[in-house]
C-alpha cells in the first residue's frame, strides 16, 4: 500500500504533499527533522491522506496535489480544519 499525504505545521501555517509507502514512519521522519525540506517546520500533522496499490499512482497523485488546481482540492477538503493554506 502506497499513501499520498498532506502534513501541515500549524505554527508556519505551511503545507507539505508527499508519497509514501510507511505514512507512520514518514510523519515521524518529518517531525524529528530528518528530511532537509520540513526541519525548518516542525511540528507537522498529518491533515489528509489517500491510499494507491502502486507507487507509480501515489506519485501521480502527489504531482495533481502540488499543482494549483491540486491546491484547491485540498483547501475545499480541509474547509476550516486548517487556519490558512498558502498558495
Amino acid at each position: 500500500m502506497f499513501y499520498t499525504y498532506v502534513l501541515y505545521s500549524y505554527i508556519f501555517e505551511r503545507i507539505y504533499i508527499g508519497q509514501t509507502n510507511n505514512l507512520n514512519l514518514r510523519l515521524f521522519e518529518h517531525n524529528s527533522g530528518e528530511c532537509k525540506s520540513t526541519k525548518h517546520y516542525i511540528p507537522w500533522e498529518l491533515v489528509f491522506y489517500e491510499t494507491y496499490l502502486t507507487r507509480g499512482e501515489a506519485m501521480k497523485r502527489e504531482k495533481e496535489l502540488k499543482s494549483h488546481k491540486g491546491r484547491d482540492y485540498i483547501r475545499e477538503k480541509l474547509n476550516g480544519r486548517v487556519r490558512q493554506l498558502p498558495d
